[in-house]
Formats: C-alpha cells, sequence, structure tokens
C-alpha cells in the first residue's frame, strides 16, 4: 500500500459507509484523524489512507452491532499500533459491551465458548470489501496541490486576485 496515495473524506465515506457528519467529527476528536494529509487551515483537503478507509469501515460495524464509542476508540487504539499487513489476520469479536482482538481460531473459539464473543469482524475480509471499492474511486498523491474548487466561491476569489 503506497501510504502518500489518499482519499478526500466524500470518497472515504463512500468507501466506509459512514456520513460527513460522523467523518468529521471523528477526525476531529481524534478516533481517526487522516494519516496522509490532516488540514493544517482552511482550504486544505483531508486525505485518507487505505489503512484509515478499512479503520473506518471497522468502526462503522461495530457501532451498527451496538459497541459504544469508549469500546471503539480502545479498539482503534489497538488497531493504530499494528501495521498495514497485520491487521488482514485479526478477528475482532464482541459481547455488544468489549471488543476481543483475536489472531488466531484458537483464540476465536475459546471467546466463542466462554460467552464473550457474540459476534465477529473478520478484517481480511474487510480489507477485501474496502479494497474493491476504493479501486472504482478517485484517489490524489499527498503531494499534490488541491485544485481550486470551480464552485468555491472563496477560491475564485483568490484566482481573480492573483491574476489582478
Amino acid at each position: 500500500m503506497d501510504e502518500t496515495i489518499g482519499y478526500r473524506g466524500p470518497t472515504a465515506c463512500g468507501a466506509a459507509g459512514v456520513t460527513y457528519r460522523q467523518l468529521d467529527y471523528w477526525a476531529r476528536t481524534g478516533l481517526l484523524e487522516p494519516s496522509v494529509r490532516n488540514p493544517s487551515g482552511s482550504g486544505t483537503q483531508r486525505l485518507y489512507s487505505f489503512r484509515d478507509i478499512l479503520v473506518l469501515k471497522i468502526i462503522k460495524r461495530l457501532l451498527d452491532t451496538g459497541v459504544s464509542l469508549q469500546q471503539i476508540r480502545v479498539a482503534v487504539g489497538a488497531l493504530r499500533e499494528r501495521g498495514v499487513q497485520d491487521l488482514a489476520d485479526i478477528t475482532l469479536m464482541s459481547d455488544g459491551a468489549s471488543v476481543y482482538e483475536c489472531t488466531s481460531d484458537d483464540e476465536v473459539i475459546d471467546l466463542v465458548r466462554g460467552g464473550q464473543g457474540v459476534f465477529g469482524i473478520a478484517v481480511g475480509s474487510v480489507w477485501r470489501e474496502v479494497e474493491g471499492t476504493l479501486a472504482q474511486l478517485p484517489s490524489e498523491r499527498a503531494d499534490d496541490v488541491a485544485p481550486d474548487h470551480p464552485g468555491d466561491e472563496l477560491s475564485a476569489r483568490r484566482r481573480a486576485r492573483r491574476t489582478s
């Protein structure tokens, strides 16, 4: 995965199945900040990496199953510590209150036998799903200068000021 390639907010939302409002809130509160380009001021576009979008999709799935945002923050913290390739071998299990990270089938079975695993998310399958979705969506490099949006009034004023 090329970490210099990123996806703008609306693209990340579409691939992960979250609203832009959720994405913005999670970025502002530090749950998941964009790792390719995090805006430093007005007019800078956030760029999310493949890994960011993978984690967004996992957050969405955990929320949909009733896991609290507090528990999701703990799970995301653990996911951040892993390399991208390591994520594909993880299964996240939850009982609706806590999230457990399993790296083997035996761990999954032990959780289910103990009554702690109610549902699981195989990160590898989410990975393939996100990969397929992003293959059809536009991306850009982190070092690309974001073009002015033609419908943006402020950008139009700046362009006019530069040319005069």
